[in-house]
This record gives structure tokens, C-alpha cells and sequence, in this order.
């Protein structure tokens, strides 16, 4: 008898802990991160009689979770990845809407600025014109400014949230080893604790969102949990810790780098090429790459349209007839940034035209020998000996002394420029229109020589001025002199008689004639023993013609079609850096779509073998609910037998 009663309570008890396990499913249904748990039940060993093996019911043997290891990893890894690239991409829109096009962007501010110089060319003794290219200067540079702020916030903006993600990385850390500790002290009893085997593996996965780890198991139940291949973020029950904040490879440059620091120890920087995916990562690109290349666009397009505006500006003069000042403040040099302050170098800037977008290594091999490597594309430039100068892309390295070997130092030449550009000139006379010459047909000409274009560039030599006896024994300037209609000589009337330059040059009409740094453009037949006189702009031969020139108001305009940025004109410069920053969130945007789609591939099928069923669970209520009910008849007749027993034997 009481066997049948051991076998019934036994089926009692097994059914109760099957439904009670079925209930725990559907309970956590909509719990992140919950695996479906199943009973596992085995016979009873049998009790052996003259008439064979009587079962003895049945036992639970242990309840398991559905769970596939190399899924949840690989679930894990992919949203990391999905986590990096998605944040990146989010960060990139916001640097996309600072470069706006339209007519409240940046590059309509430099065509209005260019283009008011126009009226200045038509009327450049009307005050009110040479005012308004001064105010569409101004405003340029504020727009400059302007963009060079909100790039700084939107940095600003990336380091709050670097900091908020190592508060939630560094307390998930902490979790995750506290969990540790309750699972190896729940393992003493033999069997595998599930929810909190669960709880582990959501805390690693919501640690994957912010920086991607590796998982390796212990013999004590424990998991060890590594960043960056092999540093030891949880390791049993005990956490590091990690940080974001400025490399101290260079000291001063403002890159952000993440540091681990093992308890007890000192903090480790750690490369970033190791960090995998992680919303921690993905930020980390951001600001160390794209905000960084973002930031030298815009610098670059300050220093170059800055650089080349007071070049030409110097050129010419004002209204009183003296040299052109700087139209906007730029820096002339840039320090490098190093480990060793002993190690001084500076970068200055040369051709405008040449500057790449980008910042700069410098990295000591057998010094004072070394290369430049230039980061936007990795091109490395060797360089025999730094301490007397190196021109790459425009600028000019150069140290006093010498790194060590292995030494690196590095350069952010265009990092402030926009930021600190301001338009300098804020008196219309000052605006330096003329052209610092002047030229006129000889007075005894019999051709049809006519004056097309006088312009004053880069490497200029002013005309020898004349004397200063009255009445005067040499007049000064150049003089072309032709000695045939297709020939001429240039002489130097700054001595008498005049010294000869140059002869048999070739004259074609329409075409430029370069002398020192200055070029005139000649229409018309000439004959021989014509002449044109070209001489300083403020001699007093020439009066006050210079305040009713516009020449270098010309040149200045025409800069708008120099080749400045990557063969774009100074006009088209901001379309390329648009272009740019378009083209990277675009295919940023597409990476995190394709990352996303593979790492909800994955959860779902994670989820498949691990996910609660409600449909399945139902079926497997109302199965263990019948079983349990039979289960108690089983009881029930047990029951009534041996009542019916005790009944017999009491007669």
C-alpha cells in the first residue's frame, strides 16, 4: 500500500514543480533577457520482487534553462557592433547639420563676401561699397566662429556621454562580479542557479551596448569578462574600472583615449584599434576622427581663405595710400604637442594652396632624422633633419631640438583657426583696392596699345621709384619698350640712363606679362619704339589715381576661382568640405543599418531557442494540470484501499 502512496506522491510532487516551472515561464514572458526553464524528470530506480522490477514513480532531476552559449555571444558581439556604429551615426547627422547649405550657410557667407567686392571694382571711391564687403567679411568670420562653436559643444556633448556610459560600464562591471560571487556559492549544491545565470548574461550583454568584451568561463561557475582582448574587467568576484579622458601619448591634443585601471593598480591607456564595438568605441571614433577631420576642414578653410585674402590685401593700398593691413587674424604657427616638453617643434604655414585637411605625426627614427605621417591617410613623408625644416603640404616642421628615437610628437595645425578668425579691417579706407602700380601708354605711342589688366600677386617686387630732384633726373618704374610689333625689352628707369632687364620678349595681345611678381595684360598692335610705363602707384607723378583704382579689388575678387581645397576654389571649398562630411554620415548610417539588421538576425534567433512560448506553455499547463489531477487520484485510490483494509481487519 504504501508504495502506490509513495509512487502517487512522488507523481504529485514532480507535476506541481512542472507546472509551477511552466508558470515561472509565462510569469517572465516579457522579462529582458530570461531563458524558458524546463523540468527534467526521471523514473525512480525500481524495486526488484520474485515477479520483476516495480516501478516507483518519479523524480525531478533538475530544472534547465534553454540556452545556446555560442548564440548569446555571438548575439552579444554583434550588438555591440550594432551599438558602435549606430551612435556614430547619430553623432555624424548632428556634425551634418552644422554644415548647412542655403543662404544662412557658411559658403554662402564667402561668395557674398567675395562677390560684394564687385561694387567696390565699379565705384571704389564710393564708401558705402568698400563698408558693405567689410561687413560681409565680418560676417563670414562670425559664421566661421559660429561653426568652430557648435563644434566644440557637439564634442562637449560626446564627453558628457562618454562620461555617463563609464558610470553605467564601470556599475555593470561591479553587477556583474556581485553576481559571480552568488553563483559559485550557489553552485556548492550541484545544481545551476538559472535566473541568475540569466541575470549574467543580460548585465554582459547590456555591457556589450557600451564596450565589447570577451566572456571566459571558470571551473567555479564564475565568468571572467575582458575588454580589449585581454584586460580583466570582472574576473570572479572582483571588478577594474575603466575611464575616457586626453591621451597622454600627446599631452595637450585633446584625443580621447580609454584607461583601465585594475584594482589596486595605476591607470593603463589602452588602444583604441582593440576596443572592437560599444557605444564607447563608437563615440571615441567619432570625436577622435571624424569631429577631429570635421574641425581641420573648417580650420583649413579659415587659414586658407584668411592667409591668401591678407596676402593679397598687402598688395594693394588704401584711400590715404598706404599698404593694406591683414583682413582676418589667423595664426601664423601651431606648437606640436608631446610627452617630453623638452622636444620643442612648431609648424608654420607657407602654401595655403597646398594644405591637406589633416593633423600630423611627427615620429623620431634615428634623430634628428625621422617621418611625418599625415593621419587623414596615412602617407609618411621621411624627413633627413627636422631642426632645419620641412616643408609637407604647405607647412613647414620644425624643431630646436631634436625628439628622442621613437619619440613621437603631434600637430593640429588647423585645430583653432576657425575658431579665433576675425575680420580686422573696420574702416572703408583701410580696404587697400588700388593696385600698389600704375601704368600708362608712352605719350608718343603711333599703336593701338591699350591697358587690359594690371594685377599684383604672390612674390611681388614694387618698380625702382624715381628720385628726388626737382625737377626729377630719372623718372623710376619699368618700361616696355618694343622693338618690334611681337618684341620687347623691359628696362629699369630707376637709374639714369636706364638699365636694361630683359630683351626679346614676346608679346602676344591678350595675353599676361609677368615681371617681378606683378602682370600685365596689353590689346592692340604696337610699333616699334612704343612704350608702356609701369611705376609705383603713389608716386607723386601719378596724383591721386590711385584712390580711383581698383585693381587689387579685382584681384581680390578673383580669388574666389584660385584652387585652394583639394583642387576646389576658394568658392566651391565649403560644397567639398559638405560634400565630405555628407558622404562619411551616409555611409556611417548605412553601416549601422547593416549592423543592426545582422545583430536583430542574431537576437532573434537567440531568442527562438531561448525565448518563453505562450502558446507552448499553455499546452504544457493543461498537460502537467491532468497529469497532477491523475496523480491525486492515484492518492485518492490509495486512500480508499487501504480505508477499505483497516475496514476489513477491524471485523
Amino acid at each position: 500500500m504504501s508504495g502506490l502512496l509513495d509512487v502517487g506522491a512522488r507523481a504529485l510532487m514532480a507535476n506541481q514543480v512542472a507546472l509551477q516551472t511552466a508558470g515561472h515561464n509565462i510569469s517572465n514572458v516579457n522579462v529582458v533577457g530570461y531563458s524558458r526553464q524546463n523540468v527534467v524528470l526521471d523514473p525512480v530506480q525500481g524495486q526488484f520482487t520474485g515477479g520483476g522490477y516495480i516501478g516507483k514513480g518519479v523524480s525531478v532531476t533538475t530544472v534547465l534553462r534553454n540556452h545556446d552559449e555560442l548564440l548569446t555571444r555571438q548575439a552579444a558581439a554583434a550588438q555591440a557592433v550594432q551599438a558602435g556604429d549606430a551612435v556614430r551615426s547619430q553623432r555624424l547627422l548632428q556634425l551634418q547639420n552644422i554644415f548647412q547649405g542655403g543662404t544662412q550657410g557658411l559658403g554662402a557667407s564667402v561668395n557674398d563676401m567675395l562677390n560684394s567686392l564687385g561694387d567696390v571694382v565699379s565705384s571704389p571711391t564710393d564708401i558705402t561699397a568698400r563698408m558693405v564687403s567689410l561687413t560681409r567679411m565680418d560676417e563670414m568670420a562670425a559664421r566661421m566662429r559660429s561653426s568652430a562653436q557648435q563644434l566644440q559643444e557637439l564634442g562637449y556633448a560626446v564627453d558628457q556621454q562618454l562620461a555617463s556610459d563609464m558610470d553605467h560600464v564601470n556599475t555593470l562591471a561591479k553587477n556583474i562580479a556581485a553576481v559571480n560571487e552568488q553563483i559559485a556559492s550557489a553552485r556548492g549544491n550541484g545544481q545551476t542557479p538559472n535566473d541568475l545565470l540569466d541575470k549574467r548574461d543580460q548585465l554582459i550583454r547590456e555591457l556589450n551596448q557600451y564596450v565589447q568584451t570577451t566572456q571566459i568561463p571558470a571551473d567555479d561557475g564564475t565568468m571572467g569578462v575582458f575588454v580589449g582582448g585581454s584586460q580583466a574587467l570582472v574576473l570572479g568576484n572582483v571588478a577594474a574600472s575603466l575611464s575616457v579622458r586626453e591621451s597622454q601619448t600627446f599631452p595637450g591634443s585633446g584625443q580621447r583615449a580609454l584607461y583601465f585601471t585594475p584594482p589596486g593598480g595605476k591607470p593603463i591607456e589602452m588602444s583604441t584599434d582593440l576596443l572592437g564595438g560599444g557605444e564607447v568605441t563608437g563615440l571615441m571614433r567619432f570625436a577622435n576622427t571624424d569631429l577631429t577631420d570635421a574641425g581641420n576642414m573648417l580650420g583649413r578653410m579659415a587659414l586658407g581663405i584668411g592667409q591668401t585674402l591678407n596676402a593679397q590685401q598687402a598688395h594693394g593700398l588704401t584711400l590715404d595710400g598706404a599698404a593694406g593691413g591683414p583682413l582676418f587674424s589667423v595664426p601664423t604657427s601651431m606648437p606640436g604637442h608631446s610627452s617630453n616638453p623638452a622636444t620643442a617643434g612648431t609648424v608654420t604655414f607657407n602654401d595655403p594652396s597646398a594644405f591637406a585637411a589633416s593633423d600630423y605625426e611627427v615620429r623620431f627614427t634615428s634623430p634628428p632624422a625621422g617621418v611625418v605621417v599625415r593621419l587623414s591617410d596615412n602617407k609618411v613623408t621621411s624627413v633627413a633633419d627636422f631642426t632645419t625644416g620641412q616643408v609637407i603640404d604647405g607647412l613647414n616642421f620644425q624643431f630646436t631640438a631634436a625628439g628622442a628615437a621613437g619619440e613621437r610628437v603631434l600637430f593640429k595645425p588647423f585645430s583653432s583657426a576657425a575658431g579665433s578668425i576675425q575680420a580686422l579691417v573696420k574702416s572703408p579706407r583701410d580696404l587697400a583696392a588700388a593696385n600698389p602700380i600704375n601704368a600708362a601708354m608712352g605719350t608718343t605711342n603711333t599703336g593701338t596699345l591699350q591697358l587690359a589688366g594690371l594685377q599684383v600677386g604672390a612674390g611681388f617686387v614694387a618698380p625702382p621709384p624715381g628720385d628726388t630732384a626737382s625737377p626729377p633726373t630719372y623718372p623710376g618704374g619699368i618700361q616696355l619698350r618694343f622693338t618690334a610689333a611681337g618684341t620687347f625689352d623691359v628696362l629699369s628707369r630707376g637709374s639714369n640712363p636706364p638699365a636694361t632687364v630683359a630683351t626679346g620678349q614676346s608679346y602676344v595681345p591678350g595675353q599676361s606679362i609677368a615681371v617681378n611678381g606683378w602682370s600685365i595684360t596689353l590689346q592692340g598692335t604696337p610699333q616699334v619704339g612704343d612704350t608702356v610705363n609701369v611705376g609705383n602707384a603713389a608716386d607723386p607723378q601719378y596724383g591721386d589715381w590711385f584712390t580711383r583704382d581698383a585693381g587689387n579689388a579685382k584681384a581680390l575678387m578673383n580669388l574666389r576661382d584660385t584652387r585652394l581645397f583639394d583642387d576646389s576654389t576658394m568658392a566651391d571649398g565649403y560644397a567639398s568640405l559638405m560634400a565630405q562630411v555628407g558622404t562619411r554620415t551616409q555611409s556611417a548610417l548605412y553601416a549601422a543599418q547593416v549592423s543592426g539588421q545582422i545583430a536583430d538576425n542574431l537576437e532573434a534567433s537567440r531568442t527562438a531557442v531561448s525565448g518563453v512560448n505562450l502558446d507552448e506553455e499553455a499546452s504544457k499547463l493543461i498537460q502537467y494540470q491532468q497529469a497532477y489531477q491523475t496523480s491525486a487520484k492515484v492518492l485518492q485510490i490509495a486512500q480508499n484501499i487501504f480505508d477499505n483494509l483497516i475496514s476489513v481487519i477491524s471485523r
